[in-house]
């Protein structure tokens, strides 16, 4: 059973090498078959380089041949010609169209057989043994660089077979064919083998291009869930305050009338509801990275908090000053939150990558935006290697779009690092203080 089924297997592939070989090699396409995700091969940009060494060759070989082909083959001058400038081109148009140019020198060698035949005296060196094998074996190497290696090894083989009958029509015998067979064959070999390394190359490549940008991807999401996780706190507080303040309203009014009462009601239901949503939100986000319970109710800091930073950041060995513009004042939760986050990662980049470099953190309120600056001077040495996964820049510039703002980085003429910020900061809305009872 097996027997039959090795034997139809046989048949079929049999069957089937007349429809490979019009599918390879009855093509004029030039470009490499390489899978759609691998770049150009390298090689191919250095063709205009290629290109002048070959058209001098081309020429010295036109004129070589064309005196042997018409005098010493019998061919004549118009034919002799004919067949060496279309073995001297082949080599060049094999940089661009690797199959055509592969017929043409094969059916040069054809040519060169057909019309001296019966011509050639006795002991001339055949084609296949001069200029005519390394202009094929030139051929087959530029092609085996441009098509899949099953096409490679049918040119070589129809080449080894034309070779051989060609030789045989002008000798009338066939001679040793070791030499220029293992020629074609050795180019045949090292042009796959290095298409073979630029294929795994390229698509290397591509992988590890694919790999960078779901890094980046991964790591975007990453931060926007942190980022959602602290936001939480901020709406959290206000919800609460929604909530305390529509159950405390009714009893601050004098007869309140019962529409008021309800509205009221319905505002602390959905304030509560709310915030019941607000935390199965948390829930998920925390699901992978369960904070500690003092961290998950630990209040978010703000800019009152930057000078606790700034003396942890000194007590580390930083070299930090800190100067303020205009008038501060209390802005919103999360303008607050994002421009602490900002300078928290600045300082952390700082101490990281600019090790005993100084610090200067500006802050500048503005009467519609807060600027945040911080740069830092060239580091003393080389710093240490870094073992954080690139969440720093990718987090700021997060936080400033969330906002509406804008952020940018980037070195500074000196060999230092700069970081500068502009939130919209827009003031809370704090609830009006009581008029004064006057009754």
């Amino acid at each position: 059973m097996k027997r039959g089924n090795r034997a139809e297997r046989l048949v079929a592939a049999v069957r089937a090498v007349p429809r490979n070989l019009r599918e390879d090699l009855w093509t004029t396409a030039g470009d490499d078959p390489l899978p759609s995700t691998a770049h150009r091969p390298r090689w191919l940009d250095w063709r205009p380089a290629i290109v002048m060494p070959l058209l001098l060759a081309a020429v010295v070989l036109l004129a070589v041949d064309t005196n042997r082909y018409a005098f010493a083959y019998g061919m004549g001058l118009p034919y002799g010609l004919l067949v060496a400038s279309l073995q001297s081109a082949a080599p060049v148009a094999a940089l661009y169209r690797p199959v055509p140019a592969w017929w043409v020198s094969t059916g040069a060698m054809v040519l060169v057989a057909y019309h001296a035949a019966g011509h050639i005296e006795p002991f001339t060196p055949l084609p296949w043994y001069q200029s005519g094998l390394p202009l094929q074996a030139a051929v087959l190497f530029l092609a085996a660089l441009r098509v899949r290696p099953r096409i490679a090894v049918e040119m070589l083989v129809i080449d080894v077979l034309t070779g051989l009958f060609t030789n045989a029509v002008l000798s009338g015998r066939f001679n040793d064919a070791r030499f220029p067979v293992a020629v074609l064959t050795l180019s045949v070999v090292v042009g796959t083998a290095l298409r073979g390394r630029q294929v795994a190359r390229t698509e290397l490549v591509a992988q590890e291009e694919l790999t960078a940008e779901e890094r980046a991807r991964r790591t975007l999401l990453e931060e926007r869930s942190r980022i959602a996780r602290e936001l939480h706190d901020v709406v959290a507080h206000h919800m609460s305050v929604i909530s305390i303040q529509a159950q405390v309203a009714p009893h601050l009014a004098d007869n309140p009338s019962d529409e008021l009462r309800e509205n009221l009601r319905g505002i602390r239901q959905n304030a509560v509801e709310a915030l019941t949503e607000l935390r199965r939100v948390l829930d998920v986000l925390r699901s992978e990275d369960a904070l500690s319970e003092s961290a998950r109710h630990a209040p978010q800091p703000t800019l009152d908090r930057l000078g606790e930073l700034v003396g942890n950041v000194r007590g580390a060995g930083l070299d930090v000053s800190v100067e303020t513009a205009g008038e501060p004042r209390p802005l919103s939760p999360g303008a607050e939150l994002s421009a602490f986050r900002i300078v928290q990662e600045a300082l952390s980049n700082a101490m990281r990558h600019a090790p005993g470099a100084a610090v200067r953190v500006e802050i500048g309120y503005r009467r519609h935006d807060l600027t945040l600056r911080v740069t830092n001077t060239a580091p003393d040495g080389p710093a240490p290697p870094s073992t954080g996964t690139g969440h720093g820049l990718l987090g700021m510039r997060e936080r400033a779009t969330m906002l509406g703002g804008e952020l940018a980085t980037g070195p500074t003429p000196d060999g230092g690092y700069e970081v500068t910020a502009i939130l919209p900061a827009r003031t809370p809305n704090l609830p009006a203080a009581p008029a004064e009872d006057t009754r």
